[in-house]
């Protein structure tokens, strides 16, 4: 599953270009003003917001050029690949044989400015798989946070089904169920 160009992530290089120009503006102006304490500050700024912004630009541009996948779901297991620029030595796998169940898990409330999220976890223990299946709905969201110690196994495979992505939450599931026999635990709406 990789993620699509988005016009948000447009807009976001596009910010990030306006802010680069901006701060190569501040050490024009501070250069063109002449020595003093005032110039200082300017290029001083100019040069942070250059090197912040330049960086900025470069990991927005590079993520949507590399198109690196989000999830790979292949015989062997589930990879997470690294994110651009981390090198794909860094990616980390989840075989099959360690994944109880696979789950999914609806975290917001409709109507409001958030909205809702659907998440995609795989589970990796059996207790975890327990959980998604009888827990109330406010613990289920346990699965989604780094900071539960009781379901802290689970967050490096807990994914946010992004709009960008070129699969849709029912085709990943199908795709995972096509490579092993996984228990698949739909609660979005219960």
């Amino acid at each position: 599953m990789r993620t699509r160009v988005t016009w948000r992530g447009m807009w976001q290089l596009v910010a990030f270009v306006i802010l680069f120009l901006a701060a190569g503006v501040f050490i024009a102006g501070g250069v063109m003003r002449g020595k003093g304490a005032g110039s200082l500050v300017f290029v001083v700024l100019g040069g942070s917001g250059v090197l912040l912004f330049g960086a900025g630009m470069l990991m927005s541009a590079g993520a949507m050029l590399a198109r690196r996948p989000v999830l790979e779901i292949d015989s062997e297991g589930v990879r997470r690949p690294a994110r651009w620029p981390m090198p794909r030595r860094a990616d980390r796998g989840l075989p099959w044989s360690r994944t109880a169940a696979l789950t999914a898990v609806r975290r917001g409330v409709a109507g409001t400015r958030g909205g809702v999220q659907d998440y995609l976890v795989f589970l990796p223990t059996p207790e975890l798989a327990e959980l998604a299946r009888t827990a109330e709905r406010p613990h289920l969201v346990a699965l989604t946070l780094q900071d539960v110690p009781a379901t802290r196994e689970a967050v490096p495979w807990c994914f946010p089904v992004e709009p960008g992505w070129d699969a849709t939450l029912p085709e990943i599931v199908r795709q995972a169920r096509r490579r092993h026999r996984v228990t698949v635990i739909d609660r979005r709406t219960k």
